[in-house]
């Protein structure tokens, strides 16, 4: 079975309801950060710009997981969980429940370190019914109302998922997607240094429809992934991006569409590179 199989018809995941859901946000903030490695705190805490949102408009260093937040929450969206690895305690010790940005935060411990997807598949139990908005907390980006665009567009065409694109410097280090004429999506490159392509995604919505099925797609995909060494232990055969699951969801006839920000920027904190700019940048994020 390849990475884009069909993990069954896509009748098994038609919408179920028109009703209105509830908006939640998921941050995958598992990741060890190895490429600015080394550093004294999760990468999610490195200090980008400052801001003076207390009541007493003390001026307090922002650090980059911060502009996610604010932008979830500029879109309305007050609930959020962040799945985590063990020893990243000092995310939620620095957010708490989240009350100072007036958002509601929950924290999940990831458990199949298999890529991005598997973090996200974590909090599938809590998200299942609702529609979902991911960001990534070491990416900063502009507009600050992209999330709600993204929401107003699968609000107006019933997608299943919509994905936010903006022009990629660097389109080595992203997910950069091919669109047809008419705009629909074609195929998603990860990482491909040869590719080039304007636009890569760098943020999602998505409904039920799309929450079930990658939640059946990477159960099926356990097998392709992992195998176990000499001595029965587990280990795994390659890493999953999410954007190999859009690409399966694609294969699935999945409706997806897109919102172009042909003026957005973002950055990727993740990188020396990326954390410079990002910083030079704060001013006018």
């Amino acid at each position: 079975m390849s990475l884009t199989q069909k993990s069954g018809k896509k009748g098994c995941f038609a919408k179920a309801s028109t009703c209105p859901r509830e908006t939640v946000g998921v941050i995958p903030a598992a990741g060890w950060g190895t490429r600015i490695a080394p550093l004294p705190f999760s990468k999610e805490l490195y200090p980008i710009g400052f801001s003076n949102t207390d009541k007493n408009h003390t001026i307090r260093p922002k650090v980059a997981c911060q502009y996610l937040l604010e932008r979830l929450r500029s879109a309305g969206i007050r609930k959020a969980y962040v799945v985590l690895r063990d020893g990243k305690w000092d995310i939620p010790a620095h957010f708490k429940d989240g009350h100072a940005l007036d958002m509601d935060l929950a924290y999940l411990m990831m458990r199949l370190p298999y890529g991005v997807p598997y973090t996200l598949d974590q909090a599938y139990p809590f998200v299942k019914d609702a529609v979902v908005a991911l960001g990534f907390p070491d990416i900063i980006f502009q507009p600050e109302d992209a999330f709600s665009k993204l929401l107003t567009k699968l609000d107006n065409t019933n997608a299943d998922i919509v994905l936010g694109l903006a022009p990629i410097e660097n389109p080595q280090n992203w997910d950069m997607v091919e669109l047809t004429r008419d705009g629909r999506i074609r195929r998603i490159h990860i990482k491909q240094p040869r590719v080039k392509l304007p636009y890569g995604w760098f943020i999602v919505v998505w409904t039920p429809v799309f929450s079930n099925f990658m939640h059946e797609h990477l159960a099926n995909l356990r097998d392709l992934i992992e195998e176990n060494d000499a001595d029965g232990n587990v280990i795994k055969k390659r890493e999953l991006y999410l954007g190999d699951v859009f690409q399966a969801a694609i294969h699935n006839e999945m409706y997806i569409e897109t919102v172009l920000f042909p003026e957005g920027v973002c950055f990727d904190i993740g990188t020396p590179e990326g954390m410079v700019k990002a910083v030079q940048m704060a001013d006018k994020m």
